[in-house]
């Protein structure tokens, strides 16, 4: 068996977009864009990774999906989690459980998905983040 992909619903397109390529370094593979259906399929994937994350947007949503705990998380493992955790902070993205240990942290997607973001091996914990409180549900 093979992991292809794991889809997440989203809102809004551009803003996840940002998050997803922009913030969190994915790189969009394809889109697919159904006229007729009123949708789009977006696959996203890490460069040194097979596995895809597709983003449905269906283009007539108004309302928000639940907030995304019912579906667990997305991991991602990164080469320094504290310069990506600081760059997501910088563009105002909340850094729910910091990386305190110096190995894993949680943040949310626009749409709310929690994102996991793992430590390639361990840093040693510095501050601010050592110090730093959770904040909301990850």
């Amino acid at each position: 068996m093979k992991l292809l992909h794991t889809m997440v619903r989203v809102l809004d397109v551009d803003a996840s977009l940002h998050f997803y390529c922009d913030l969190l370094g994915l790189e969009q593979t394809s889109r697919r864009d159904f006229e007729k259906g009123r949708f789009s399929l977006i696959f996203l994937k890490a460069p040194q990774s097979e596995h895809e994350i597709e983003l449905t947007w269906n283009w007539d949503e108004k309302e928000a999906y639940s907030d995304g705990r019912n579906f667990g998380h997305i991991a991602m493992r990164v080469e320094n989690i504290y310069d990506i955790c600081q760059r997501l902070m910088d563009a105002g993205v909340v850094i729910n459980r910091p990386p305190r240990d110096g190995h894993m942290a949680f943040v949310r997607s626009p749409d709310g998905i929690s994102i996991e973001l793992l430590q390639d091996g361990y840093l040693d914990p510095k501050e601010p983040w050592a110090s730093m409180e959770n904040t909301g549900s990850w």
